[in-house]
């Protein structure tokens, strides 16, 4: 029986992690569950999975929480950064999913490392801001960074049983988001109801922007780079429309090893938690004599700039990767405001 923190749990990631979590009862226990103020969902959540403790953002959705559960539930809750590091650190804790939505997810995850749970990562901004960081306390104490998105969860599965150092590149592909083929003049008309819907994943408000900025590839490839030690000129990003093959490696000898899966996160979460067995689950299979083609791009960086910017950060090093989420972060919340147009979001971040 695993031990799960579970931070994010009414978010899209965390909400799917939970589907498989209900699905294994007899691997997976709910010790804790993280949230914001979601306190509808999260109550439902804790009258479920009745773990022992909880947090929340404040003391005010705290007592509020408290409300809604009206005593019905043994159920310890917490607030604040405090109350996220705390339920991260539990003795009893095995794994922390880290599924917090921007950098308010660094230092619960962090904590989580540092106190040697191993972390199954949705977190993208953590490794942008801290991947040196995290990369090495993990290294140091001994806890395992299993990756849930999944491209990064391809690459693991592709590396798995392979030689390192016989690593040639990493091939990271995309979807392109819903406006991988719009003009500049379409772009400038970007509505924030249009870049919320993505022909292929269902995923939160702001990785979903970052999709149609296509901010979330460049982003990818950092992540990339300290998940699995490699330069950035040895992440090659291509798009490919149909969501199939995850991403590949390519290896010295120029043999390619590639996953394919049907776009389904239930898949990626079921892996980083049962690393490095696949277990039985319920998403359909890959049927070949459905498909009726596999095709390559090559990003148009001019008309996604936000991918240029990322790429760049990523070259400069040191903290330019943080201040690029910080400010990415800053102009999707300006953008889902009205406050901005679409164009002006790397802008706004340059």
């Amino acid at each position: 029986m695993k031990n799960i923190c579970l931070l994010g749990s009414t978010g899209y990631i965390g909400i799917n992690s939970l589907e498989v979590i209900r699905g294994n009862p007899d691997r997976y226990r709910i010790i804790a569950l993280g949230a914001g103020k979601n306190i509808d969902l999260l109550a439902e959540q804790i009258r479920e999975f009745k773990p022992p403790f909880a947090a929340v953002i404040n003391s005010d959705v705290a007592k509020e929480l408290k409300i809604k559960l009206n005593n019905q539930a043994n159920t310890e809750i917490l607030s604040g950064t405090k109350g996220y590091v705390q339920i991260a650190t539990l003795s009893e804790v095995d794994m922390a999913i880290a599924a917090m939505t921007g950098s308010s997810g660094l230092l619960p995850t962090y904590s989580a490392i540092t106190a040697g749970k191993d972390v199954a990562l949705a977190n993208k901004e953590t490794l942008v801001i801290a991947g040196s960081l995290l990369t090495s306390e993990s290294q140091k104490r001994g806890a395992h960074i299993i990756p849930i998105d999944s491209e990064h969860s391809a690459i693991q599965q592709s590396i798995q049983g392979h030689m390192r150092e016989d690593l040639r590149k990493i091939i990271l592909t995309g979807s392109g988001g819903p406006f991988k083929d719009f003009s500049i003049d379409r772009l400038s008309e970007v509505t924030p109801e249009q870049a919320l819907k993505h022909p292929k994943w269902k995923m939160g408000r702001k990785i979903t922007i970052d999709s149609a900025t296509m901010m979330n590839k460049g982003i990818e490839a950092i992540e990339a780079k300290w998940l699995f030690n490699v330069d950035i000129d040895q992440i090659e990003i291509l798009l490919h429309p149909q969501s199939i093959i995850h991403s590949m490696v390519e290896y010295a000898d120029g043999s390619i090893i590639a996953q394919l899966a049907c776009p389904d996160m239930r898949i990626p979460i079921s892996y980083a938690l049962s690393y490095p067995r696949h277990l039985h689950g319920e998403s359909p299979s890959l049927d070949f004599l459905s498909i009726e083609k596999l095709s390559f791009e090559e990003p148009d960086k001019k008309r996604f700039r936000c991918l240029d910017l990322a790429l760049t950060a990523a070259k400069t090093g040191h903290s330019m990767p943080a201040v690029l989420s910080g400010a990415n972060e800053i102009a999707v919340n300006a953008f889902l405001q009205g406050k901005i147009g679409f164009l002006e979001i790397p802008q706004l971040v340059e």
